[in-house]
């Protein structure tokens, strides 16, 4: 049963310094302004009653889209201000922002301390140079490292985002970012296949074949791998792939490795990966009869469980 639930509130492109290849905010987040304060308090209000009477844990105010901690400090002030009323009220738990690795520094962890906020989401992409300035990110790896050192030193918890075969990137690339962001002790990651939306400077790259995206089978290989390397370090993995919308479904170029479910084709593979190895060891040998077969299953599936073949999802 889900633990965790986010009450999720949209500000799409505002505060972003640069316009990313891939970005398209006003899809991705269904929204093409920021929401007024009444906006907010309307989302907040209209979802709490949803999350109750369900055994959660923890309930969450999460500030998505563009670059949080960019946009000018009284707008962040305004927002946070009603977030951390609820959390004071003890209506929500926690307080959650995203932004970029540029945009943190001790002066604004002072503001995010003062308002409460407990986590702190870095859209990190990749580790690698070259691919963020191919992306046009507007800043290298090292601000990452910066970024991730003030958040954690200062108590907040970490998330890293990452995304997969941006331009430049491949296997190798993408599997030293996600090793570079667990060396950074992260508490939590969400893994981004690239999709190509329509209307952006990465579909006009593709189009003119500058860009070759990815196909799905590339994408879903290397992602598992990444995937692999978060769960070993212990990382909690909120999100593989971009959410499920009608928006994002119309806007994805078909081409470009679009996947509307694309966490449990990974966790699929790996639990394939997984059974395929019990199967083959000494641990179902007094359940594999002389005639090749395997009996009974039901026993068979115990194991399964007690060694992490199965997955319980408990993420966002």
């Amino acid at each position: 049963m889900k633990k965790h639930a986010m009450i999720p509130v949209f500000i799409p492109h505002i505060g972003c310094p640069c316009e990313c290849v891939f970005c398209d905010q006003n899809t991705i987040t269904a929204r093409t302004g920021a929401p007024s304060e009444e906006d907010v308090v309307e989302t907040v209000e209209t979802r709490l009653p949803t999350l109750r009477g369900r055994g959660l844990e923890q309930t969450e105010i999460a500030f998505f889209g563009g670059s949080f901690t960019a946009i000018p400090k009284s707008m962040q002030e305004r927002y946070l201000r009603i977030a951390k009323r609820y959390k004071d009220e003890g209506k929500v738990d926690r307080i959650r922002l995203s932004t970029r690795p540029d945009c943190i520094d001790d002066e604004i962890l002072d503001l995010l301390e003062a308002y409460s906020v407990d986590a702190i989401e870095l859209g990190a992409q990749s580790f690698s140079d070259e691919v963020l300035a191919l992306s046009k990110r507007g800043h290298g790896a090292q601000a990452i490292y910066d970024a991730s050192r003030l958040i954690r030193g200062r108590g907040f918890e970490l998330g890293l985002q990452l995304m997969i075969g941006l331009p430049g990137d491949d296997r190798e690339t993408s599997l030293m970012s996600a090793k570079e962001a667990v060396s950074l002790e992260p508490d939590t990651a969400r893994l981004y296949p690239t999709v190509v939306l329509k209307g952006t400077e990465l579909a006009e790259m593709m189009e003119s074949g500058v860009f070759v995206p990815m196909d799905e089978e590339t994408l879903l290989d290397i992602t598992t791998e990444m995937y692999k390397v978060f769960l070993e370090a212990g990382v909690t993995i909120l999100r593989v792939g971009l959410k499920s919308t009608d928006l994002i479904t119309n806007s994805a170029d078909l081409s470009s490795g679009y996947h509307p479910a694309f966490r449990q084709l990974v966790e699929g593979r790996i639990a394939m990966e997984k059974m395929t190895a019990l199967l083959r060891s000494d641990d179902i040998e007094e359940y594999r009869p002389a005639d090749g077969t395997i009996e009974p299953i039901r026993e068979i599936g115990r194991i399964a469980h007690e060694k992490g073949v199965l997955f319980h999802t408990d993420a966002v």
